[in-house]
């Protein structure tokens, strides 16, 4: 299967730069992946196109501000460095800035107003990745100096530097388990009324965590979409959350993941329980294209992806590659913002 079969002309102007004006008024495209019907309406009417007795699953992660901007020690020379994920204590796989000048045994410091963070580059990997120690000095350690100092780390298709007001925008309202370097931007539409409106028509929501990579960001650059591999995600599911799911789906009531993290997330776990959700805490590296068997997902709400993106490529998988580019079409031709801060879609 080709990854050129996946792209789509994109018009610039619908990349949003900025969150719509307030959170839970972006438009919402649904889907019928059976027949192709479109309809056109607002995600707070999600709970209008839910069922009674439908479970919603969350992806409750949030994403912490893995953006350091700081210099070399002694040198003074700029440094640029995002944390992807802790391998232990305080070693660090990240990217980092100028990544030909940062060889291992380089020193970096990045200073704020109240706290100072030190590193060092242990190791160099391949595409500027290294691992990196950092401490601080500071009473609070680590995470709180990370938290302080900080940016938070839009994608890269957002074309301007972080503002104050998107530690809250490029965060879910219901965001619990620290770890991502991205949003999961389907539920950055969700508020408190919205969710409320799901309880009052007896729709159900169950919470899991996937901390979501940098990977979610790299083009995928082979040719033949069964060459790609995604990067390993953290995935964790409680008992409670198990339980849900599992009685929903024995009861065949419909599983509605928010995000393409919560379907990647339910479909390994599904996998590894061989057809129910065990509690757990572990990786996957799933990749979902199309020809791929949902064995827990049965409906799906989701932003907008990049052309020839793995994230699209899983849509595809859910609804239909033809059916999903004529969905893009439509979207373009109606001015819907694209990307993690634009509006987003329902698939049934």
């Amino acid at each position: 299967m080709n990854v050129s079969d996946f792209d789509f002309h994109l018009p610039s102007r619908l990349i949003a730069q900025e969150p719509a004006p307030t959170r839970g008024s972006s438009r919402l495209l649904v889907l019928n992946r059976q027949s192709g019907e479109i309809r056109h309406t607002a995600v707070s009417h999600l709970a209008d196109f839910l069922r009674p007795g439908d479970l919603v699953v969350l992806n409750d992660t949030k994403v912490f501000p893995a953006r350091l901007l700081g210099t070399r020690d002694p040198s003074g020379g700029a440094v640029e460095c995002l944390l992807l994920a802790r391998l232990e204590d305080d070693l660090w796989d990240a990217l980092v800035h100028p990544g030909q000048k940062l060889q291992p045994g380089t020193r970096m410091i990045f200073r704020g107003s109240s706290h100072t963070l030190h590193g060092e580059v242990l190791d160099r990997h391949f595409h500027g990745r290294r691992t990196i120690r950092l401490w601080s000095d500071d009473q609070g350690g680590t995470d709180e100096a990370v938290d302080a100092i900080g940016h938070v780390p839009l994608p890269p298709y957002i074309k301007r530097e972080d503002l104050p007001r998107d530690r809250d925008r490029y965060q879910t309202v219901y965001a619990r388990e620290r770890g991502s370097v991205a949003a999961p931007t389907a539920g950055l539409h969700f508020t408190p009324a919205i969710l409320q409106s799901l309880s009052h028509k007896s729709i159900g929501c169950a919470s899991i965590t996937l901390h979501v990579g940098y990977g979610t960001f790299q083009p995928v650059r082979a040719t033949q979409v069964e060459e790609h591999r995604v990067d390993r995600e953290f995935v964790f599911i409680s008992e409670a959350a198990a339980e849900l799911i599992n009685t929903a789906n024995r009861d065949h009531r419909r599983i509605v993941a928010v995000g393409t993290t919560t379907t990647r997330a339910l479909e390994s776990a599904v996998r590894a329980g061989r057809g129910v959700i065990t509690p757990q805490s572990g990786w996957t590296d799933l990749f979902i294209y199309p020809g791929f068997e949902f064995r827990i997902v049965s409906a799906l709400m989701t932003n907008f992806h990049l052309p020839m993106s793995s994230l699209l490529m899983l849509v595809a998988a859910f609804a239909g590659r033809e059916r999903v580019l004529a969905a893009y079409r439509e979207a373009v031709a109606n001015d819907y913002r694209f990307y993690s801060y634009g509006d987003a879609m329902l698939i049934l």
